[in-house]
């Protein structure tokens, strides 16, 4: 790549907002960010979404599930106030095939997603195969089972898929003390910020006019 190309590639995008150091910074430690004290809003797109959102508030999932959508807005995303709804969003009760409860997205990618099982919960990630790998590579035979099997209380509880893709990889857990034990584990935290800061690099999100802006108070703490 030419040197104007390249200058010209790290400045623009996503990387206006968090530079290449800024973002490797954030993969590693998910501190040191000045995020934006208030929050652009569309109070139209807000009373849009209103009465989904009072449905999925009064389902017995709701305290487990806008917990760890706070822990996923807090850990997993970067600057999130900063480039909610423009560069991420979260769905509420879609109306897709699978019939989930909530889903967050970016660009044109799925990121992380809640369904019922139950009164309980399960949800789903999207990540990069190379981070679950004995060896960093991108074939499935290499794949770190024991890991995935030990990084929750019950192997039962933990699965997994391989999307179409190149260096794709899917985790499904069950329960939200599993999901939340994921989330507090370094390896996974560090894959999802990986694979979150692909994509978000990759333009922005596609999903801006499905975003609910009260599933995401809980997810920015108001």
């Amino acid at each position: 790549m030419a040197p104007a190309k390249r200058k010209a590639s790290e400045t623009s995008g996503f990387r206006k907002l968090l530079s290449l150091e800024q973002q490797q910074g954030w993969l590693e430690s998910g501190a040191g960010l000045e995020d934006a004290d208030e929050r652009p809003e569309s109070v139209e797109l807000r009373f849009k979404y209103l009465a989904r959102y009072q449905k999925l508030s009064a389902r017995p999932q709701a305290a487990a599930l806008f917990k760890l959508l706070g822990i996923y807005g807090r850990d997993c995303l970067p600057m999130p106030r900063r480039t909610e709804r423009y560069w991420w969003s979260v769905s509420c009760l879609p109306s897709t095939s699978d019939k989930p409860l909530v889903r967050v997205n970016a660009s044109w990618m799925e990121f992380f997603t809640l369904y019922a099982e139950g009164d309980g919960l399960r949800g789903r990630f999207i990540l990069h195969l190379s981070d679950f790998t004995t060896d960093g590579s991108v074939t499935p035979e290499q794949l770190d089972q024991d890991w995935l099997q030990q990084s929750v209380a019950t192997p039962e509880d933990i699965g997994w898929f391989f999307p179409a893709g190149a260096d794709m990889f899917g985790i499904k857990a069950r329960g939200a003390a599993a999901l939340e034990q994921l989330l507090a584990t370094p390896r996974m935290l560090r894959a999802i910020r990986r694979f979150n800061l692909t994509h978000l690099n990759r333009g922005r999100n596609a999903y801006q006019a499905s975003h609910s802006y009260s599933v995401a108070d809980h997810m920015l703490g108001g």
